[in-house]
């Protein structure tokens, strides 16, 4: 299984944007295409396609919201391709890729706390939940530097 991160271009952001989680998920992930719309009008943004053996098969964007701290706003995977281990290795190498920020001291994520697989997930990577977020709607969870 070949997992790699690639740059969102016009040749393949119609396809990030038709991939869809399952119903169940859907009140936790926003949608692909406003997240490009997102990214396009707002600085500090980077989107990157998940493909796997050669197809678009999730997506990644994180933000830089301060010199010393970066935000994982998205990651999905199409339901499709779900229980694969993909996510795992997407977000091990979107995690590499964050840490070559210079001067990056936190990573954060923040996730719904009713979603079932979330918490376990995130912090086999490190992230440590630290409380609600400042609309007390999700749950905040970082990784020190």
């Amino acid at each position: 299984m070949d997992v790699v991160l690639k740059e969102i271009t016009s040749s393949n952001y119609e396809l990030v944007c038709d991939l869809d989680v399952t119903e169940d998920q859907q009140d936790y992930v926003a949608c692909n295409m406003w997240s490009l719309v997102e990214s396009h009008y707002n600085s500090g943004h980077t989107c990157k396609a998940i493909y796997c053996d050669n197809q678009a098969v999730g997506f990644f964007m994180w933000v830089q919201e301060s010199s010393e701290k970066v935000s994982i706003w998205r990651f999905m995977i199409d339901h499709k391709h779900q229980n694969k281990g993909i996510g795992r290795i997407a977000l091990n190498q979107a995690l590499d890729a964050i840490k070559l920020t210079p001067g990056l001291c936190e990573i954060e994520i923040c996730y719904n706390p009713k979603n079932p697989v979330a918490k376990d997930f995130y912090s086999s990577f490190g992230f440590q939940e630290v409380g609600m977020d400042e609309d007390d709607e999700d749950m905040l969870a970082i990784i020190s530097l």
